[in-house]
């Protein structure tokens, strides 16, 4: 069966089939087809066979089998399943609607208060940029529809790729990973194909700072390298880099570089520590979790790297969160651009060079990093960047009387995020960063990054998405904390018995009859003035945090 002309004879007839080889094709139907699509699509074979002559050998039969709806017995589910009451009890729509809101409730979003997840960059999705993942032309396109079916789809993917190339300073680009992780992982085998490619195989040890993601050391180690790493507390020390490149010259293959990096900051000798590895024969990839205080201001490729990958569900606004959906792609420059994962979109001549969108990883989501670049422009994009700076040292400056600040740079600034240093508070009073992320939900708040990358801490990135009126009442809450932390200093309250150390406050605990706390009903659960206007409620109270999950405990029912 010649299954080239059997595709084309069927896309004239508005049915799009994936070809697998010289004599089979593949369909699949979703749950909007009906039972006489398969009859069409059936009709369609015998009209082709009619029409192709000898094309078709052997013959297209088609026989009917009654179909029962249940599932096969070689896999159907013998135990009970979805028995527990709650798979039952909704049994109209407004049931339904009102258990969904019931468990809306019980989270906390940005339809609530900023979520200032340090190196996560939870930023506002706008609904503008949403809107077109809902369209029908981007979420019906199937990933190995005719790249003629989907021109638009390729120009859009097209274009995102080209306006990454140009926010990193690169030469071309990958949008295939589905995550930074991924990302990374592709990059690195990026840089030892091309130095396999060069006689340079051999090299295979990537060195890395300490406060790096974890992906990144695991990501070396899936590419089959060996990780070396290097303090960088008080930055890259350029003098150690130096020598430890040096004595490894000969084996090094990269370095991985989060810049700013994770505590912060602007590693200020970023060239020279770049030109370093390039000098001793390595290659640098750029972490890019930080990418939302470059934008417009500096760039990866403009610094001397040599890939990056970018969070798109970070800095360019995808919902971000709850394992995706994320899109990790790599930008490269021209020497690394042959050895780029799937499709890649360098030149204007390479328009059009996506076969298929399962090609581009996180297909059906790309519309919306699309929309935030294509709205912002490039000087709001700019914009973007310098005002989560701004954001960042307001309110560490706001913040500095009150808490110690770990990481600052010579003129003491920080980046986009900065690091409280709670180790002075839990020496002096017992309390723990842990009371502090927990009190906040008092407070109507998520928790900062805790205890990373330095332990004991919480990193606050407020991004640029929020007014200055939000960033004062997440400072004054935290500055409200500390005073409270005082009062256990002081002795004024136990250290075992006061708002932090029972944080959260449910509403069951701040409404019940008997209240035999050393603090007021209202310090509980009304701290600030502000939190009355919309208190959110934890749905629990303390409960056992980590031991609960290194000690298993199995219940019989």
């Amino acid at each position: 069966m010649n299954t080239e002309w059997l595709s084309e004879f069927l896309l004239q007839h508005g049915v799009a089939v994936r070809r697998l080889d010289a004599t089979r094709v593949s369909v699949s139907f979703d749950e909007t087809h009906k039972e006489k699509d398969v009859e069409s699509l059936v009709g369609l074979f015998f009209k082709a066979r009619e029409q192709s002559g000898s094309i078709f050998s052997p013959a297209v039969t088609a026989e009917r089998v009654e179909e029962n709806g249940l599932m096969p017995s070689a896999v159907r589910r013998e135990c009970d399943f979805m028995q527990q009451e709650v798979f039952h009890r909704c049994r109209s729509e407004t049931q339904l609607m009102r258990y969904i809101y019931e468990l809306q409730a019980k989270d906390i979003s940005l339809v609530h208060s900023t979520i200032t997840l340090g190196s996560c960059t939870m930023k506002l999705n706008s609904a503008a940029s949403l809107m077109p993942s809902s369209w029908k032309q981007i979420t019906n396109a199937h990933p190995y529809a005719p790249p003629d079916a989907v021109k638009g789809y390729r120009t859009l993917i097209h274009e995102l790729a080209q306006h990454l190339v140009h926010i990193t300073g690169m030469d071309d680009c990958s949008i295939q990973p589905c995550s930074g992780a991924a990302g990374e992982y592709a990059g690195l085998c990026a840089i030892r194909e091309y130095q396999q490619s060069i006689g340079q195989g051999h090299r295979d040890l990537c060195i890395i700072p300490k406060s790096a993601h974890g992906t990144n050391p695991a990501s070396a180690v899936m590419a089959g390298m060996r990780v070396i790493w290097i303090n960088d507390a008080g930055g890259i020390d350029v003098a150690e880099l130096q020598k430890l490149a040096e004595e490894h010259k000969d084996q090094l293959s990269a370095a991985m570089i989060t810049y700013p990096s994770t505590f912060g900051v602007f590693e200020p000798d970023i060239v020279e520590i770049i030109e370093t590895i390039h000098k001793n024969g390595g290659q640098v990839y750029m972490d890019g979790a930080n990418m939302n205080a470059h934008l417009g201001i500096t760039s990866p490729g403009s610094i001397g790297a040599d890939v990056c990958h970018l969070n798109l569900h970070k800095t360019f606004s995808i919902p971000h969160g709850g394992g995706g959906p994320g899109m990790g792609p790599i930008c490269v420059k021209q020497h690394l651009a042959p050895y780029l994962a799937g499709h890649h979109h360098g030149g204007d001549n390479r328009k059009g060079s996506v076969q298929s969108a399962v090609a581009v990883g996180q297909a059906g989501v790309a519309s919306v990093p699309w929309m935030f670049i294509t709205m912002l422009g490039s000087q709001g994009l700019k914009e973007s960047a310098e005002l989560a700076i701004l954001n960042a040292n307001y309110m560490m400056q706001r913040l500095a009387p009150h808490f110690t600040i770990k990481h600052q740079n010579k003129q003491g600034r920080c980046s986009h995020e900065f690091i409280l240093d709670l180790a002075p508070i839990r020496a002096a009073s017992g309390i723990t960063e842990e009371d502090f992320a927990k009190r906040l939900m008092d407070y109507g708040y998520h928790a900062p990054t805790m205890s990373w990358p330095v332990p004991r801490s919480l990193m606050i990135e407020p991004t640029e998405s929020e007014d200055k009126a939000e960033l004062d009442r997440f400072c004054d809450s935290l500055i409200q904390m500390r005073a409270e932390a005082a009062k256990v200093e002081s002795g004024e309250w136990p250290k075992d018995d006061n708002p932090l150390v029972n944080a959260p406050h449910t509403q069951k605990a701040v409404c019940a009859n008997e209240w035999t706390r050393p603090y007021s009903r209202d310090v509980a659960a009304f701290p600030l003035d502000f939190v009355r206007k919309n208190k959110i409620w934890p749905g629990a109270g303390r409960l056992d945090g980590p031991h609960g999950d290194k000690n298993l405990i199995l219940k019989w029912s």
